[in-house]
């Protein structure tokens, strides 16, 4: 059983804790042996994915791929052992510079600023990943999408399922489809070996729903309660089950839903960041029958339950907004009903 701290002090242990690897993920990579390319790796999630897969095999090459515009970043993932090439992901000529890798993971995507430049939104999501599937079509791809390809459904229907027919609302769900589907007709067509993670939400201290939440009731923001639950799941989770699911990549496309298995209550959460800050929230409107939310059973049948529970979670996120700690700017707009990011 993995010991977790009772609070996460400062950016160097918080990425120390969730870059973590478990004897599972040693395991499974161990299934899929050779380099391992992350295309997109200076997002939220793709640094402390490639430290993880680094640290779970100290041996082998990770390469992250991306046009680090974060100020020392790059430095920092290759003093984790990481090799780092710079490219625009949507030359094709950069493309086909990049090396061959038996393993490649897929983190690319555009979901905010989606409204008003639909045309790159859609490139960014459809013909990128069309163009991958394309130049490593020898390789095991394990994908991001998001549950947003799914419709909202009954809160107390435990979720959508990975078989629930997607009903995507808006340009960027639409596309995050149109992404899974240009990886679909790679498997069908060529025999590409790909796996999708439909992710609904990362959490880290510096971002993700609880994030959200806690700065509002923090700061005596509003908290809106129109998408009054949500789906939850520790970020070193989310990144160590995509890890595993490279040994899991076949031509059948396989797509799981990843999240945490609670329906999370925006309500509940706001009053428990208000006891643990001594005021009362301030919430507004009211909590609509249905919601954005997966039900990620099969997820748990293949990888386990998550590693870290929901109270640690809003635990450490108290603390650390608390304490002042840095926030990324990046909201999730868990709240956004319409589809328009």
């Amino acid at each position: 059983m993995t010991e977790w701290p009772a609070t996460i002090e400062d950016e160097t242990a918080l990425e120390e804790v969730l870059s973590r690897p478990d004897p599972a993920l040693v395991a499974d990579l161990a299934r899929a042996p050779g380099d391992i390319l992350v295309l997109g790796a200076a997002g939220k999630m793709g640094p402390t994915l490639c430290r993880q897969a680094r640290r779970a095999d100290p041996t082998r090459r990770v390469i992250a791929v991306a046009r680090w515009t974060e100020e020392g970043l790059r430095a920092r993932m290759e003093s984790w052992g990481i090799e780092t090439l710079a490219a625009d992901l949507t030359d094709r000529a950069a493309l086909a510079a990049l090396p061959d890798a038996p393993n490649v993971v897929f983190m690319a995507a555009r979901k905010f600023g989606s409204r008003g430049n639909e045309p790159l939104t859609w490139a960014m999501n459809v013909l990128l990943p069309a163009m991958v599937a394309e130049r490593w079509a020898a390789s095991r791809i394990v994908f991001f999408s998001t549950g947003n390809v799914l419709p909202l459904v009954p809160v107390g229907s435990g979720g959508a399922t990975d078989d629930t027919a997607p009903s995507p609302i808006g340009d960027y769900a639409a596309s995050c489809l149109g992404r899974e589907r240009a990886f679909q007709h790679a498997a069908a067509s060529r025999g590409t070996r790909c796996f999708g993670i439909r992710l609904n939400y990362a959490i880290d201290l510096r971002y993700g729903v609880l994030h959200d939440v806690a700065a509002k009731v923090a700061a005596g923001t509003p908290v809106p309660l129109s998408m009054g639950h949500a789906n939850v799941i520790w970020q070193g989770d989310a990144n160590a089950w995509t890890l595993r699911a490279l040994a899991r990549a076949d031509a059948t496309c396989p797509i799981l839903n990843v999240t945490g298995p609670e329906t999370v209550s925006i309500r509940w959460l706001a009053r428990e960041f208000g006891a643990r800050f001594g005021r009362a929230p301030e919430l507004t409107g009211a909590e609509a029958p249905d919601a954005l939310l997966s039900n990620a059973a099969r997820a748990f049948a293949e990888f386990g339950y998550p590693t870290v529970p929901l109270a640690r979670m809003v635990d450490w996120v108290a603390g650390w907004v608390a304490r002042g700690g840095r926030s990324l700017g990046k909201a999730t707009k868990f709240e956004v009903r319409d589809g328009k990011f």
